[in-house]
């Protein structure tokens, strides 16, 4: 099993930059593709990045390309958000997955989840 825990949320201007991290642990392997979504309270899960198990591959939501570069370290077990020029319509909890296939958008196909960190962006 994997266990994921997300840290980093926080309250932010309009243009600041921020970095979440997910630290995963359990027996299953963590070095596999994990993936990043985001909620809002009445709206769906909505997928913001991917990176492969090496880190060799990425992928990103059309929303948040070229502001948001996933990276990870695969000896700390941890992956990073790292979030530049924040816009008010990134407020939202964001949720680390694990157990999709890389590059899934589909939440439902990931079978671990962190608890979410909330980031608040205000004007």
């Amino acid at each position: 099993q994997v266990q994921l825990v997300e840290s980093g949320g926080r309250s932010v201007q309009a243009g600041d930059s921020l970095t979440l991290s997910c630290v995963a642990s359990g027996r299953a392997s963590t070095n596999a593709a994990l993936s990043w979504f985001r909620q809002v309270p009445g709206k769906e899960r909505e997928f913001v990045a991917s990176i492969s198990g090496g880190g060799g591959t990425k992928y990103y939501a059309s929303s948040v390309e070229g502001r948001f570069t996933v990276s990870r370290d695969n000896a700390k077990n941890r992956v990073e958000l790292q979030m530049s020029s924040l816009e008010i319509e990134d407020t939202a909890v964001y949720y680390c997955a694990a157990g999709g296939i890389l590059g899934d958008m589909n939440p439902t196909n990931y079978f671990f989840w962190g608890q979410g960190t909330q980031v608040t962006v205000s004007s």
